[in-house]
């Protein structure tokens, strides 16, 4: 029987389609889209095993293999879990690396098993990654970003999550986008970021978005990097400045580093547990800037925060962070804010507060 196979991938990604992809796991990590799950036909250690055979002995006997190793219970289990993700999804489609046997044989056993005709996807994860590179640098030539910049602390992301068109990149990234941005949990892989941009610019084109509004960034952020078709175009876009005090951004930094990161930590570790690794991980941070921040303000900063964190232990009391946030903020953040504004100053269209930028937005741009 000749199963279906679907190639329509804009539709797939505009609709988040779900997805069950059948590649190993390790396939899997290094890159996948974001509403696929991994319910693999062969695991890691049975596709080592056969790629060996196949290159020794040629594709029949690797063919052979892959049934010898995956037969019985095991077969039947994974089925199983291809069945419950169907009644789940019965909307969704299948498919491994390049559209090929894996995709074919979980197709043929599923239907063999519940009489269900699954599509698989033509050409697999391949195809569509490359549609998704190809999607990604067109929308990267189409859009007309809108940057908005400001200093560390003046609500940039609190801002753009108010607008319907932008892109959260921190968001995507997993990562607040400063030394001390760090998640509990690692950020995507690059490939898994690229993906999700690629979809997320690609449904603002759909809607005819084509003005968007984008966070200021430096090339990367965290470990990964923002792709070279987006930041060139991010750098030749007009910059739009949030404007706050420092006490507004005392408070927001203090929101995000200290109340939120501690209950993220302690969500994911428990409590005692999750305070200690935030402390470290603030400790290790100051120190990580030590050589900008030099010996005797790192020698303050870190004292203060010591003290901000034993406050805290001994009370409950958090307000102490203030103190060393302040310091960060104007001592540390600001003269390297001012360094890089000075490079820019041509592309500055506006600033204001975050409710002055939001009706610049609005009237020069049709932003909402």
């Amino acid at each position: 029987m000749d199963l279906p196979q679907l190639d329509d991938y804009r539709s797939l990604f505009l609709n988040s389609t779900p997805l069950l992809d059948v590649r190993a796991p390790v396939e899997f990590d290094q890159g996948a889209f974001p509403a696929a799950e991994n319910f693999p036909l062969i695991n890691d250690k049975e596709r080592e095993d056969i790629g060996l055979c196949y290159k020794k002995l040629g594709q029949d006997e690797a063919i052979k293999l892959g049934h010898q190793l995956v037969q019985g219970k095991i077969k039947s289990d994974r089925v199983d879990y291809w069945q419950d993700f169907f009644t789940q999804h019965p909307e969704g489609v299948l498919y491994c690396f390049r559209g090929g046997m894996r995709s074919k044989i979980s197709q043929q056993w599923i239907y063999e098993k519940t009489g269900i005709i699954y599509p698989r996807i033509k050409g697999g994860y391949k195809a569509m990654r490359r549609y998704l590179i190809d999607e990604l640098e067109a929308s990267a030539n189409l859009i007309e970003p809108v940057i908005i910049g400001g200093r560390t602390g003046c609500g940039k992301t609190l801002f753009l999550n108010k607008l319907n068109q932008q892109i959260d990149l921190e968001g995507i990234f997993h990562h607040r986008g400063s030394v001390f941005g760090k998640h509990v949990t690692a950020q995507p892989s690059q490939i898994n970021i690229e993906n999700q941009l690629s979809i997320e610019l690609l449904r603002h084109r759909n809607n005819d978005f084509l003005k968007i509004a984008i966070e200021d960034e430096g090339t990367s952020i965290g470990s990964r990097n923002i792709p070279a078709v987006l930041f060139d175009k991010m750098k030749q876009s007009p910059l739009v400045l949030l404007e706050a005090s420092v006490d507004e951004r005392i408070n927001i930094t203090f929101q995000e580093y200290i109340n939120e990161a501690l209950a993220e930590h302690q969500l994911h570790y428990g409590d005692e547990q999750g305070f200690n690794v935030w402390s470290e991980q603030l400790l290790t941070c100051i120190d990580k800037i030590q050589r900008r921040l030099g010996g005797a303000r790192h020698k303050e900063l870190k004292a203060l925060l010591n003290d901000a964190l034993t406050q805290q232990q001994a009370s409950g009391d958090t307000e102490h962070h203030k103190q060393w946030i302040k310091v960060l903020l104007v001592d540390y953040y600001d003269p390297m804010y001012d360094f890089q504004l000075s490079k820019k100053q041509d592309r500055i269209a506006y600033r204001g507060t975050q409710e002055d930028v939001f009706s610049y937005l609005q009237s020069q741009y049709q932003i909402i």
